[in-house]
């Protein structure tokens, strides 16, 4: 039988879209982007907190983990010995899809990055993300949605493998993947590299592969909707 818990992710799911559609109406992309740039360009493009340590850094610690979450598939260790196989493989390939699923996009994106707009001393024209799909703006494109954020943002499927077998453990999961992807976000914000709303989609679409990943493991192993049980010793 299912429990309000399985409406959770449509509800937050319809209310992110709802939400992101009423920022893209916003003037918020163009009036955040002007607190870190002006017509000269960034002053922070190339500092090293947001070029090494953010951007490199980051992106290194999120394979890092991802690796780690495959290796855990077949050889699981600490908490991961609570997960059932299926959960362990939604995690683990429900993360690298989350970042394809991102990166596919932007791939096939005209969208230039801010850096790249005449607003901020570049040469392309400031069109909107979703024109990136069918129309060029005069720049380099492939800068929507944020991939970057998604390294933070493709670990939300945490919060799913882990709601029915340790709801303490799912929210630090949920919660560990929302600073991370907010935090990666902003630092490519500062730097001209994305605005607020190529991050907040990532977000989203990273939520809703997670989504899907969670109801395919469920529909290919409905058993394991009952968790698996608890060993003794471990810690919550």
């Amino acid at each position: 039988m299912r429990t309000s818990n399985d409406r959770l992710p449509a509800l937050a799911s319809a209310l992110g879209f709802i939400a992101l559609l009423a920022w893209d109406r916003s003037p918020g992309d163009l009036l955040v982007a002007q607190l870190a740039g002006s017509g000269h360009g960034f002053a922070l493009r190339d500092h090293w907190l947001l070029t090494t340590a953010l951007h490199e850094g980051g992106r290194r610690l999120s394979w890092a983990v991802a690796f780690a979450l495959c290796l855990g598939v077949w050889w699981p260790q600490g908490s991961l010995g609570r997960l059932d196989l299926p959960r362990r493989l939604q995690l683990a390939l429900g993360s690298l899809a989350a970042a394809l699923c991102v990166g596919a996009l932007k791939s096939v994106s005209a969208t230039s990055c801010p850096w790249d707009l005449r607003e901020f001393g570049g040469v392309a024209q400031h069109l909107g993300h979703w024109h990136g799909f069918w129309q060029a703006d005069g720049g380099t494109g492939r800068c929507f949605p944020a991939g970057h954020a998604s390294a933070g943002f493709g670990f939300l499927g945490g919060w799913f493998a882990w709601r029915r077998i340790d709801p303490a453990r799912a929210r630090r999961w949920l919660a560990g993947a929302l600073l991370a992807g907010l935090a990666l976000g902003l630092g490519q914000q500062w730097r001209g590299a994305h605005f607020m709303s190529h991050t907040l989609w990532s977000a989203w679409l990273c939520w809703n592969v997670a989504w899907a990943a969670d109801r395919l493991r469920a529909a290919l192993a409905p058993r394991s909707n009952a968790g698996c049980p608890v060993r003794p010793g471990d810690a919550a």
